[in-house]
């Protein structure tokens, strides 16, 4: 019987991209955008996500915060890791 909690989903997130040999910038980025990303809808989980939700983060990036299109696309590629 496996007695271990549940890692939290940052942490998954982390372990994911560890294994795939990114480097530590990369992990900081993406964790930090995926996080911007719960938040930006409400601390939904991003399994209860999808399309709609992206699309309206990265709308929110461009047309609130005049993001730069390098900023929206390394959003945009970071989201995979979770959705």
């Amino acid at each position: 019987m496996n007695t271990q909690p549940k890692k939290k989903l940052l942490d998954q997130v982390r372990d994911l991209i560890r294994s795939k040999q990114y480097s530590v910038q990369t992990e900081e980025a993406y964790v930090s955008w995926i996080r911007k990303y719960i938040l930006f809808h409400n601390k939904t989980h991003p399994l209860e996500m999808g399309k709609p939700e992206i699309d309206a983060f990265l709308s929110h990036l461009t047309d609130d915060l005049n993001a730069a299109p390098g900023t929206r696309k390394q959003a945009f590629v970071s989201l995979p890791a979770v959705v």
